[in-house]
């Protein structure tokens, strides 16, 4: 049963279920709290007035987030990029929003201005992060929110696939570049993973124990995906372990010591001094994986080294040039 009183220019409006928490609010309009009132008592009639929602009035978007930042982010493996996302995201006018008047209407709005600003893809791993916040404050921590308008929006379409390789010449060009870099392990570095199509985390992370010198293969216990895998080694990548191999090497120390800060400055300088137009560390991985394809190697064994979990995920990292497909042809 609802009842309506106006008071100071606003009408406010109460609705009673018996066993339930009344639920109040204040508009400036009657029409306004009576389309509010009938919307309480339907969603009553369907499923039961949810427990105490004026808390939502209380709580904003922000402080879910801060909550969520210092309670789910630190499990993570990716805790501090998360972290330096959510401050980020802190500072959005959707962070001031109380979690009651959050609707599909407001997130859409705020994803619109987003992509003014920044690329489909990174709007989606904010969206991410504003989603999976939501989700967990309605199943673990037991908010009393209905339903959560991130996973309704719908998610901007992302056009990032790249066909970028090293043309001829390139690679030389980028070696030398590499040989001049103040950071002594960027050359192997880029060398091995163009040998491995690992990507640069995972290559920062390679242990001497992690190597099998007698089977050649090399195991990667933490990747992107939290699959662990062991690949093949060609005979290149393990000439380059071998000449970094210390004399009595342990088994936790790492065979590129150096951090992922250093590499990514060390890659800017090399761009710096290198003409090689829109080419990108990253772009070592696509060019090992096609690399693997043009020698032969099937979609199970490239996937095998390249840790692909989805073939549709490695095709788009495949880009064979035609004259190399002419040459198979009869």
């Amino acid at each position: 049963m609802a009842s309506f009183r106006k008071r100071n220019d606003r009408w406010h409006v109460q609705v009673r279920r018996k066993g339930s928490p009344a639920l109040t609010r204040s508009f400036l309009t009657k029409a306004d709290a009576q389309a509010w009132a009938r919307h309480i008592e339907t969603e009553a009639d369907r499923r039961g007035i949810p427990a105490n929602r004026r808390i939502l009035d209380d709580l904003t978007v922000g402080d879910l987030l801060v909550r969520y930042r210092d309670e789910v982010s630190p499990t993570k493996r990716g805790a501090f990029r998360e972290t330096m996302a959510i401050r980020v995201l802190l500072r959005h006018p959707l962070s001031k929003t109380p979690l009651s008047a959050l609707t599909v209407a407001k997130v859409a709005h705020h994803r619109d201005t987003r992509l003014k600003v920044i690329k489909p893809g990174s709007v989606n791993r904010e969206l991410a992060i504003y989603r999976h916040a939501l989700e967990v404050a309605r199943h673990t921590w037991g908010y009393p929110i209905a339903e959560n308008p991130f996973t309704l929006v719908k998610k901007p379409k992302v056009f990032n696939a790249r066909s970028r390789r090293l043309e001829p010449g390139e690679w030389e060009k980028l070696q030398a570049a590499c040989q001049r870099s103040r950071n002594p392990h960027v050359l192997h570095m880029v060398e091995f993973g163009l040998e491995t199509a690992m990507r640069r985390g995972e290559v920062l992370k390679v242990r001497w124990g992690d190597l099998d010198e007698l089977k050649r293969t090399l195991h990667i216990p933490q990747t992107k995906n939290g699959h662990a895998r062991t690949i093949p080694l060609t005979s290149r990548a393990l000439s380059i372990l071998t000449v970094r191999r210390p004399e009595t090497p342990t088994g936790q120390e790492l065979v590129f010591p150096t951090t992922e800060d250093a590499v990514k400055m060390a890659w800017r300088r090399i761009m710096g001094r290198v003409v090689l137009p829109n080419f990108r560390y990253h772009d070592l991985r696509h060019e090992a994986v096609t690399r693997f394809f043009e020698m032969g190697l099937s979609i199970p064994e490239v996937a095998l080294i390249s840790g692909h979990r989805d073939t549709r995920m490695l095709m788009r990292y495949t880009h064979l040039k035609p004259e190399a497909v002419v040459m198979k042809l009869p």
